[in-house]
């Protein structure tokens, strides 16, 4: 009897370890109690063996999804539910008391994955119907017709079987040995016959619904969390972004306010990056540069490094490379400097003889006295052996507007400056010139100052410098740190790589 069932397509539930399978009966042994699905499929997906084999104690249910051709008598006990492929009813099969079998009609379990029967040409097919099926025969004819007319529907619009070829056209065959070995690869791709199209559509909402998604993801985090590797954080969370110049590494908390001086500041001013600088008075200043010079920083080494920095600062201003190159040497800057008799004049000095090293044609101010300071001497020895140009009459100075002026005739102690005739001639020629105007540590009283600066260097720390100073640039003059600590200031560099950087007002 067993071979009986020999060609049925069944569907075999193995229970959640092994899933269900479904295929063709090609053997069924009574004695090793087993059976073997030809052509099988597990979990809806083709299986790669050929055939399978199956215990009697692996499975939990067993269902009929085809019966077998003409000829068997025995026929699934609701046909039309088998063949439509109708989910939740399938047929079971289990042993009855004269051991013959005995079909029974038993519903799907809800937690299994829906079985996807196997459409069987009808044509060439005769239905048998046995009594205990309990159906007429005009019953049947209409099922069948209306299960033949559906084919039909579904053949027309399948897409990729009847709306790709045209009714009438012919593939043509392959021959040769390379189109034959074509014909295989396509036979194994494409050879599933059309008639083993699904009837019904798969239900991915019920196969969605099995997949539990927390649990999957709880069971995620908690390795992560075990194995110490990095969570992927909740859609809410946002990933911290940096920018190019900023460290990804865990380092100690920022200390903004990193100098201190001994009196409270009267203005203070900020970096690019945040840091504090606070304005010391004149006094303040005065001891800091004395207690430098007794430590070896002398007038000299202080007029160097000024004179570095502020043309350094000047040559930015000037256009910097973009100006500065051996392509525009018909466009040589020109800039006016504007010293006094004093240490600020012997600055501004130094600063024109860097300047003129770098091709800038330079037009230096200095009134004529009848004796100078020994470091004013010393700097226009240095100057005379540059291209620079030295004047001391207003008069010589040029009447087209230079590309940048150079301040440095204002003296923190020496006000009486500001009543002698050439300082106020000067001053009305700055003011006629419309160039733009760089001061080199100005004076703190504004009235001091005859000239409006669009920038102003300060020496070291800032001095608590008005709005007629413009935007205050501060240079390193090379003070250490502990010559800083000797004068009473609690000092830490806001240099970092530059030596000339931008203060900002609080």
């Amino acid at each position: 009897m067993a071979t009986d069932w020999l060609g049925s397509i069944v569907s075999i539930n193995c229970g959640e370890s092994l899933g269900v399978y479904q295929g063709r009966v090609s053997a069924v042994d009574q004695v090793s109690q087993t059976i073997s699905l030809t052509r099988p499929f597990h979990n809806g997906v083709k299986c790669l063996v050929p055939e399978v084999t199956f215990r009697a104690g692996d499975i939990t249910e067993l269902k009929i999804l085809e019966i077998p051709g003409p000829g068997d008598s025995r026929q699934c006990g609701d046909l039309q539910q088998a063949e439509m492929g109708i989910p939740g009813v399938g047929c079971q099969v289990g042993p009855s008391q004269n051991g013959t079998g005995k079909v029974l009609k038993k519903p799907i379990s809800s937690s299994a994955p829906q079985n996807i029967p196997r459409r069987t040409d009808m044509k060439n097919q005769d239905i048998i119907i046995s009594p205990q099926q309990q159906c007429s025969k005009s019953y049947m004819d209409r099922h069948v017709e209306t299960l033949s007319q559906s084919k039909g529907f579904r053949r027309r619009h399948n897409s990729w079987s009847s709306s790709s070829r045209h009714p009438n056209q012919v593939t043509p065959k392959k021959s040769g040995l390379k189109n034959g070995q074509m014909k295989n690869k396509d036979d194994e791709c494409f050879g599933d016959d059309i008639d083993e199209i699904p009837d019904t559509d798969f239900d991915f909402e019920g196969n969605l619904a099995l997949f539990d998604k927390a649990a999957v993801f709880e069971e995620i985090e908690t390795y992560e969390r075990r194995s110490g590797t990095r969570s992927r954080g909740t859609p809410n969370e946002k990933p911290a972004r940096y920018r190019h110049d900023e460290n990804i590494l865990e380092s100690e908390p920022i200390v903004y306010r990193r100098i201190v001086v001994p009196q409270n500041a009267n203005k203070e001013f900020c970096t690019d990056s945040g840091l504090v600088v606070p304005s010391v008075s004149y006094e303040l200043h005065k001891k800091l540069l004395s207690v430098a010079e007794k430590h070896g920083l002398t007038l000299e080494r202080r007029l160097e490094m000024t004179g570095v920095c502020a043309s350094q600062m000047a040559l930015s201003l000037l256009g910097g490379p973009n100006r500065l190159n051996p392509k525009n040497v018909h466009q040589r800057p020109t800039v006016a400097l504007l010293c006094g008799p004093h240490v600020k004049g012997a600055q501004g000095i130094s600063c024109g003889r860097h300047l003129s090293n770098h091709d800038v044609h330079v037009i230096l101010f200095l009134p004529n006295f009848v004796k100078m300071l020994e470091s004013i001497t010393n700097e226009l020895n240095l100057f005379s052996k540059t291209q620079g140009q030295q004047v001391s009459s207003v008069k010589d100075l040029p009447d087209t507007p230079v590309d940048l002026v150079i301040n440095c005739l204002d003296c923190h102690e020496n006000a009486f400056l500001r009543d002698q005739p050439w300082y106020k001639a000067v001053v009305d020629w700055a003011n006629q010139n419309r160039a733009p105007v760089l001061s080199i540590d100005p004076p703190i009283n504004e009235m001091e100052q005859g000239i409006d600066a669009k920038w102003s260097l300060a020496l070291g720390l800032p001095l608590p410098l008005g709005e007629r100073a413009g935007r205050v640039y501060l240079c390193d003059i090379g003070i250490p740190q502990k010559v800083f600590q000797e004068a009473g200031i609690n000092y830490h560099s806001p240099f970092g790589c530059k030596f000339v950087i931008p203060l900002h007002s609080t």
